[in-house]
Formats: structure tokens, sequence, C-alpha cells
């Protein structure tokens, strides 16, 4: 969101900015990392107070808690957004809009009570809002949870394919409050005067087009909407990355294989061993970002020397790793990944095809799409779930799935069909490319083309 933040404020000067910002946990580093950017900048960061929690039964659900804490902060953005918007004269002449992350739909009363139009803001991609508009229409005439082990698949709009239950997303099945706060968001969608979405139309074109309607509001694919300078971390450690990128220079040049599974992406020991025998198996260099479920000494849980074969093969670097900059490094040939749609879209800016290893959220679905619509990935699997199912991926699995990232002539044929897409990608936000047209008409419609 902040990253197209940026990009309609080099677009028009004429474009103020205030991002309310929510203190979520392990968000501060981030948060404070913006204020030296920002502070010559037409973007203002306000920070909403601080309000308790949700009751943690309530974590049974990720957004069933998220869209509780939300509602809480209502009144705060109440009372913010009041000091925002003046009263006076210059409404003749300001135009007011407010832009509301999927999460914060309950926003848009306040919207309603101010006059301000609102538009939502979609971090992920056209498929993820398919999914989610036909969760709606689906409970006006099925008012119950999606089954799982379902044998029937889903006719989703701007998909060529039926879509089986096991890629769409845990939140559809819940009945701890996941699904009943998917449909409370997704209701308000159809309100907004428009959506913004994090995507291309170079490669979600099917997507788009079917949702030309006239029932849905306009969508505008701003993306790739990405910080391509890498992000901060709390878990930053510069030690590290020296050492990381120490090593990946003395590798050549797309030799070596990525495993990185984003901020949730943890894994128990025979899992980890698993992955440790396959890239092993696989006899291809690897740097490989583990996260562990309980705190332990990493050698303790991977294979009896394992690490003394591997020797200078492969690197293993704890918690976190400098994603953007990884991918952006020549020597890097594959990534296998979580497939988080910024993920994603940093793989496809950079050139660098995927295995697909979903973990949560969306991220099932992101992979049937890279896989089976789009054609820009391997699969490992497509119905991976962290949560509450019980799948070891083995070893076996892993090392052919990265052999056939990287050898043979299927390397070839995906390398280029990913080396294209990125160059489409980077076009898009060029002047006269789609995406940047698509703010460009955003920009007209919400102040005028004078």
């Amino acid at each position: 969101m902040l990253e197209f933040a940026k990009r309609l404020i080099q677009y028009d000067e004429r474009i103020f900015i205030t991002i309310l910002s929510m203190k979520f946990p392990n968000h501060d580093a981030y948060i404070n990392s913006l204020v030296p950017s920002l502070s010559q900048s037409r973007v203002k960061l306000a920070h909403l107070p601080q309000v308790d929690p949700p009751p943690p039964d309530l974590l049974n659900s990720p957004e069933s808690y998220v869209y509780v804490y939300v509602e809480s902060l209502v009144p705060h953005v109440r009372d913010a957004l009041k000091h925002i918007v003046p009263s006076h004269s210059n409404l003749d002449t300001t135009h007011f809009v407010m832009v509301l992350d999927f999460f914060c739909m309950p926003m848009m009363d306040v919207a309603n009570e101010l006059g301000l139009p609102s538009y939502m803001f979609m971090p992920s991609n056209i498929g993820f809002l398919s999914s989610m508009l036909y969760l709606a229409t689906r409970h006006d005439q099925i008012n119950s949870e999606l089954k799982e082990s379902n044998p029937d698949e889903y006719s989703l709009k701007g998909f060529h394919n039926p879509v089986p239950w096991s890629a769409l997303p845990q939140a559809y099945f819940c009945k701890d409050g996941g699904y009943s706060a998917c449909v409370k968001m997704v209701r308000r969608f159809k309100e907004t005067k428009g959506i913004i979405v994090n995507s291309f139309e170079g490669l979600e074109a099917h997507g788009v087009s079917s949702f030309n309607d006239g029932e849905t509001p306009p969508i505008y694919m701003v993306g790739p909407a990405v910080n391509f300078k890498g992000q901060p971390h709390s878990s930053t450690d510069h030690v590290q990355n020296n050492r990381i990128f120490k090593w990946l220079d003395e590798q050549p040049q797309s030799s070596v294989v990525f495993l990185c599974f984003g901020s949730l992406g943890t894994f128990d020991a025979s899992q980890l061993r698993e992955i440790a025998s396959g890239l092993e198996c696989s006899g291809h260099r690897f740097l490989w970002c583990i996260r562990v479920q309980q705190p332990t000494l990493i050698d303790e849980i991977l294979p009896e020397e394992f690490l003394e074969r591997i020797g200078s093969k492969g690197m293993i670097c704890n918690e976190w790793a400098p994603q953007v900059e990884v991918l952006a490094h020549n020597a890097v040939g594959g990534f296998v990944s979580h497939c988080g749609w910024n993920s994603i879209l940093e793989s496809l800016w950079y050139g660098v095809p995927i295995v697909t290893w979903p973990v949560y959220a969306e991220q099932q679905l992101n992979a049937f799409q890279m896989v089976r619509e789009f054609d820009l990935a391997i699969e490992l699997r497509l119905d991976y779930r962290n949560r509450g199912h019980n799948q070891l991926v083995t070893a076996e699995e892993i090392g052919n799935a990265v052999k056939k990232l990287m050898e043979g002539d299927h390397n070839v044929v995906m390398r280029k069909k990913v080396k294209e897409m990125s160059d489409i990608a980077r076009k898009s936000i060029e002047k006269g490319g789609s995406s940047f047209d698509a703010i460009r008409k955003f920009i007209n419609n919400i102040i005028g083309s004078n």
C-alpha cells in the first residue's frame, strides 16, 4: 500500500496522502524506517492509538482476529479523519477519498458519515479477489462454510480452469469465525467506488476482462507495487547479510536455489530433515532460510553431518534473509517459495522461476494460478497447509522439484517464460504501460483531469 502511495505522489503533484497506521506486533521496525523517507514527501504517517487486542481464543482464526481488531479501531479512525478532513469551504476545491485495505472494510462506515468516497486496496491478485466475490455469491445461496474434501470443483470468474477446494484459502472452511469474517468483508467490496489491485494486466488479462460486467466496481490494476529496495526487518543481522552476499558472489550465475517461506513459514524437525535430504540429493547449490517452530540449534535438527557433507555448496541463514536483494543477485536461478503474493511479484520482476510450496492464507490459490493458469512455476505442492494437516513433503519430492527447476529442457522453457513476464511487469509501470495508465485513470477519477 505504501509503494502505491509513493507512486501516486510521483505521478501527480496535487496529491497528498495520510496513512493511518495501526499498531500491530513486529511492525515497529518497518514503520520507523519509513519516517526519514517520508519526512520530505507529501505522504504523512499518522499513528492510531494502541487498543487492547481481541480475546486470545479468536486466534483460532487469524482473519476473525484481525477483523475484530480493526472494528475496535473505528472510533479512533473517526477521530483522526475529523482532524484531517476540514469542514470549511475548501471542500469545494479539495477532493478527499479513503483507500482501505480489504481487511479494513468496517472503516467504510466512517467514510460514509463524512461523505468520502471509498476505494479498496487489494494487496493480492485478481484470482484471490474472484474467490472472495464467489464466497459472497455462494453465501446468499448456501449459508455455511465450504466443506473440505468436497469432490466438486469451483468455477471462479477469471479462471480458465476449475478450482479444487484444496486451492482455496483455509478461512473459507473455518467455523471459528474465519468464514464469517470473510463474508462480512466481501459484502462491502461492491459498495466501494473502485478496487485497486496489486497485479498487472499482462499477467491477469483474462481475470480483469471477466470483471468488466457492470456489477463489479471499476478495477485498477496498478502493480507490481513492491518495495524493490527490500524491507527492513526486526531480525536484520548485518553480519549474516554480509556473509550471504559474499557467498553468493562466489557462485556461478543462476546456479543457486533460494528457499524462503515468509515470516510465518515454519516447519517441524521432521520436515526440515526432509528438506535437507532433498537438497542434498538434488546436487544443486542452495541458500536456505530456516525458521523453526521451537527454539533450538539448527544443527541438532538436520541430518547427521549434513553441514559437513554440504560444505561450501550450500548456506543456511537463521530466521530471515533479505529476500529482494537475494532474488536480484545473478547467482540465484530458482526460488522454492511459500507463494505469498509479494514474493511472487518479486520473483517475476527479477525473472527467477518458482517451485510452489504454499503454507497459509491465499497462498494455495496463488500457487494454483502460477502453475495451472499462468504456467510460470514448477509444482511441488499446491495444497500444503501448515495448520491442522499432517502432511510431510518428502525428500524425494523436494529433490525432484529442484532438479526440474534447475536442469534440462523444461528449465530452459520455464526460464524463458518467466523472463518474458519480467519484461512485461517492468514495462507495465513505465509511462504508457498498463499499470501506469491505470494509476492515471484512478487519479483522474478522484480529482479530475484538470
